[in-house]
């Protein structure tokens, strides 16, 4: 007689989306109604960062992707929004290597759409064009920013 013994399953690796949601949205157009008489073409900035942090459950993580989109026409402000987009992700038995990149590749790679969606929303909600943000390439940023800590380290200990 042969036996086979099942895996456990608690200790199986697991990631799951438990729920995304938008954490905090701003949106300003200081000189409206002026501003919509503008006819030259806005210049747009756009600036990015992630965080991620425990939950009370330790299988859980909160991971944020912060967005801020600052538009003008000649120096004068056309509108600025600022989007903080979470996401909650169970995260378990995953080995200790692959957690970081995980949490600043793979979470912000899901959460981006959406957050792009509201981004596009938010400035056509508040009388623009819409914004279409181009992807983004979370795991070369990820890399980036790891290189740029090296540096730094290395630097600071010649020092």
């Amino acid at each position: 007689m042969t036996t086979t013994s099942t895996p456990d399953p608690s200790s199986s690796p697991l990631f799951t989306i438990e729920k995304l949601y938008v954490k905090d949205l701003s949106v300003e157009a200081p000189r409206a109604p002026a501003c919509f008489l503008e006819r030259d073409p806005p210049r747009l900035s756009v600036e990015m960062g992630t965080s991620a942090r425990p939950l009370e459950d330790a299988n859980y993580y909160e991971v944020l992707l912060s967005l801020t989109v600052k538009a003008d026409v000649q120096e004068r402000p056309l509108f600025l929004i600022e989007l903080a987009y979470g996401g909650v992700f169970q995260i378990r038995n995953i080995p200790q290597d692959e957690f970081e990149p995980l949490l600043f590749v793979a979470c912000p790679s899901i959460l981006f759409p959406y957050a792009r969606e509201v981004i596009s929303d938010a400035s056509v909600r508040a009388g623009f064009q819409p914004v279409i943000l181009a992807p983004v390439n979370f795991e070369v940023l990820y890399l980036q920013q790891r290189q740029q800590a090296a540096q730094t380290e290395t630097s600071n200990a010649v020092q």
